[in-house]
């Protein structure tokens, strides 16, 4: 590739903006979009080209340049040199007492144009005028009289051949193709007989194509599972559209892209502008209809043996290495997986241009050994990227990353240069043209600017940096920081969190990482063949894991790992405005001074707030609720270092660090008081790095808790029974009476009222912990309810409260677990309403955060903690 390819940045931008922002608009206006775009881009790209000379005005290529107009006889035609020349000034093209040459006019042989005057310029009004200096290229030669009409010609011409028109022609051409991509999916997903089945709100049994790996997420209530398929029969009609499958069977977890199942579900009209045509709703299982594909089996085969060769590996090994390898993160650990986040090292766990990368240089070098040229190595390598992409998945970032190695590959073969900004601007306009959908990709956009920040960042900071620190350092601390400067503004976009130690936590990972990669490929491959020897393959990469492991975890556990920031648009904007200013400083060596002094300041304040201020937990506390988002999760204080801990929140790392504030390593009680996903599915966080001695479940669960909790017993909690734990009691007062099993099949309120109830005791503290339970359970247990001080509002603070339960507690406290914006309307007006009437003080998680009840002299004491 030559330097021009660099053009390819524009026309690349073109196409993934115009399709991020046609993606949802109707189709007749993305038509007249696309029409107009490339009418623009058209008439541009024929307006540049250049006319041709006729026979009359040709000239030898050694006297005149194609821009170099006719001249009329007997008068001088000097002209500039040719256009693929280097420039030469004025001065030094017509040095003093020089004489130019007379050049040949069309027709006639002219005289010589200068005198021997003492300043060697031409004679007469032959002078050039003292603007001549601002004029373009074309008008820097002599010009005589008459040639006015010829030179303003000239003008306009150098106009039409800037080289900017045929760029915005080319961007606009591709914005035009990128219109059209998206007008024809739109068209093909908004009508037909799925968008009408979606469009009335109707069921239909139906048969689809799994398209990529099912995804489980926690919901509310219980797991929900995400599938991209393609539906292609419908019982009286054969079709071809994208859908979004929503699925709460288990079963759903065990598809493979490329397998045909039949399905029964509603069809739902999508409610953000995605080229799909439906969002189903699927009831029960799917039922198979045939295997996978030969390559898909092939890939699910390389996976399952990789699986069973790290299975000897301690638990984080196990889960990292594959997810390292082949993007496998089904054996992840929730806890360490937000630990990697935290950390900024996500991106290990994510098959990318890295992985791709190291492959490629393997195979490139493996061939090399072996004694194969550069013509025959090559495409060795493309076959590994083609193996990668089917074992990896084709995820957005494997996808890019795969078209850039196969077009340096490209090059490599071609014997020209390889650049990487053309090849990266080449992957986006070709990979967003063939998929759409790509440009509103958040995995697609982190993983463009991370690799655009190592091509463009990276090198200058590397030059710097290696005035002060050795080459290899240099090389790593560059690459880390302009990885993650370059994703940092989407990052906060998204997650409202600024990581401060993701690049030193980079640097200490990446000598790991290869080997990491490397050996657990090996393995890959070699446990097709030999279990035993993929098994010592692994081993090494273990180690490699492990360390990776531990900088994930020691970087998350310190404070300030990440700073709080503004999420959405506006973080992203604040970020880069700070960025902006945090440059200026960095140039400005008085602003340094004051920026220096203005940091000391703020680091003596806050030292001193740490010391001045109370601890947390604080001196005789007795409960916490944690900050868990939308769900539960609370401890009672046992002893020293000792909690019982009631529910677990939806994700483990919220409450597992809950934990680690209050210093809690022993847990003699977990309560898990039913099984709702935003009630259980923290209980990883909670195991992690603790010992827990005994679960309680509500004697109607369903077995779901039973997952989380393998090798701890596990007891029903019964009415009347009582758990004496040091001074704190815990006293059960529902489910009132034992009911059926809870089945898959319940609705919300049917499992909420399954809620155990619990009223917790000790000198100078009481409190009802009323878990999930609605109107119909409180009205069957408000005879029961004691007096108490704190309250733990049931559901959140939903509507489905009733008055005399809550009003029989007689708290002078009462305690809301909810997430701020969540999607529920928790907590509910009605229920701030009914506690205000009550005359109890209100706290919620969502504005206070982490909130602690201390006995004090006079009674109790809450503390919140952010």
């Amino acid at each position: 590739m030559t330097s021009t390819d660099l053009r390819l940045i524009a026309p690349a931008l073109a196409t993934w903006l115009t399709a991020a922002v046609t993606i949802g608009l109707p189709p007749p206006l993305t038509y007249a979009l696309a029409a107009t775009a490339a009418a623009a881009g058209l008439y541009l790209l024929s307006t540049h080209q250049r006319p041709r000379p006729s026979k009359r005005q040709a000239l030898p290529t050694n006297t005149r340049s194609p821009r170099a107009k006719r001249t009329t006889a007997r008068q001088p035609a000097l002209h500039r040199p040719a256009t693929n020349q280097r420039e030469v000034p004025y001065r030094d093209r017509h040095p003093r007492n020089a004489q130019p040459e007379p050049t040949i006019g069309t027709e006639t042989h002219t005289a010589r144009a200068v005198s021997g005057g003492a300043r060697g310029r031409p004679a007469g009004r032959h002078r050039p005028s003292a603007t001549d200096a601002g004029r373009s290229a074309d008008a820097e030669a002599w010009r005589l009289p008459g040639d006015a009409g010829v030179a303003s010609a000239g003008a306009r011409q150098a106009r039409r051949d800037r080289p900017g028109r045929r760029l915005i022609g080319l961007a606009l051409v591709c914005a035009a193709a990128s219109a059209t991509g998206v007008g024809l999916r739109a068209t093909a997903v908004g009508t037909g007989p799925v968008r009408e089945l979606a469009r009335a709100g109707r069921s239909s049994p139906a048969e689809a194509v799994v398209t990529g790996d099912p995804q489980a997420i926690p919901g509310h209530g219980r797991q929900m599972i995400i599938i991209r398929a393609r539906i292609e029969a419908l019982p009286r009609s054969e079709v071809r559209v994208p859908v979004l499958l929503i699925a709460g069977d288990p079963q759903w977890l065990h598809l493979v892209p490329s397998q045909r199942v039949r399905l029964n579900g509603g069809f739902r009209t999508p409610r953000r502008a995605e080229l799909l045509a439906a969002v189903v709703i699927v009831r029960g299982p799917p039922t198979v209809l045939g295997p996978p594909s030969a390559i898909q089996r092939a890939a699910e085969r390389v996976r399952e043996r990789l699986r069973a060769a790290v299975g000897r590996l301690p638990p984080d090994q196990r889960g990292v290495l594959p997810g390292m390898v082949v993007g496998d993160t089904s054996r992840l650990d929730p806890a360490l997986a937000e630990d990697f986040r935290t950390a900024g090292l996500t991106h290990l766990l994510v098959v990318s241009g890295a992985n791709l990368a190291i492959v490629i240089g393997a195979v490139l070098g493996l061939c090399r050994i072996a004694g194969l040229g550069r013509r025959r190595a090559p495409p060795l390598a493309v076959l590994a990227v083609f193996g990668f992409i089917v074992i990896a998945r084709p995820d957005p970032s494997v996808l890019r990353a795969a078209v850039m190695g196969l077009i340096g590959l490209l090059a490599l073969l071609t014997g020209r240069q390889r650049q990487g900004l053309p090849a990266l601007g080449a992957a986006v306009l070709l990979l967003v043209l063939i998929d759409p959908v790509l440009a509103r990709s958040y995995g697609f956009v982190l993983s463009v600017l991370a690799t655009a920040g190592l091509l463009v960042l990276a090198p200058p900071w590397r030059e710097r940096l290696a005035r002060r620190v050795p080459g290899p350092l240099a090389d790593a601390l560059a690459v880390a920081a302009a990885a993650e400067v370059a994703v940092a503004p989407v990052l906060v976009m998204l997650s409202g969190e600024v990581g401060v130690i993701s690049v030193f936590a980079n640097l200490l990972a990446a000598p790991a990482v290869a080997p990491a990669t490397l050996l657990g490929a090996l393995a890959a491959v070699t446990a097709l063949i030999s279990l035993p020897l993929a098994q010592a393959l692994v081993w090494p990469a273990g180690l490699a894991v492990g360390w990776i492991t531990w900088v994930a975890r020691t970087a998350a556990s310190l404070p300030y790992a990440t700073i709080p920031w503004a999420s959405g648009g506006l973080g992203a904007v604040t970020l880069l405005v700070a960025a902006g200013i945090a440059a200026l400083i960095l140039r400005n060596r008085r602003l340094r001074a004051i920026a220096v002094a203005a940091m000391a300041g703020v680091l003596v304040a806050v030292i001193a707030l740490r010391v001045l201020a109370p601890g947390w937990p604080p001196p005789g506390w007795q409960m916490v609720v944690c900050d868990v988002g939308q769900g539960d999760a609370l401890a009672l204080a046992a002893g020293p270092r000792q909690a019982v801990v009631v529910d677990a929140g939806p994700d483990p790392a919220p409450v597992d660090e809950c934990l680690k504030r209050l210093n809690i390593e022993d847990v003699p009680l977990l309560v898990l008081t039913h099984p709702h996903a935003d009630h259980i599915d923290g209980t990883p966080g909670v195991r992690h790095g603790r010992t827990v001695h005994e679960v309680l479940t509500t004697p109607r669960t369903s077995g779901r808790e039973a997952r989380l909790t393998p090798g701890l017993t596990t007891r029903p909690a019964l009415p009347g029974q009582r758990w004496t734990i040091g001074d704190l009691t815990l006293s059960v007062l529902g489910p009132p009476a034992p009911g059926p099993a809870l089945s898959p099949a319940d609705d919300g309120t049917t499992i909420n009222n399954a809620s155990i109830v619990l009223v917790a005791r000790r000198p100078g503290f009481s409190a009802l912990l009323a878990g999930d339970v609605e109107t119909e359970a409180q009205r069957v247990l408000e005879g029961n309810v004691p007096h108490v001080q704190v309250l733990k509002v049931p559901h959140h603070g939903s509507r489905s409260q009733d008055v005399r339960f809550i009003a029989a507690a007689h708290a002078s406290v009462s305690l809301i677990s909810v997430g701020k914006g969540n999607d529920y309307g928790h907590p509910s007006p009605f229920t701030l309403d009914l506690l205000k009437r009550l005359h109890t003080q209100v706290h919620r998680t969502d504005q206070e955060g982490d909130i602690a009840i201390a006995r004090t002299a006079t009674g109790i004491a809450v503390i919140p903690h952010h």
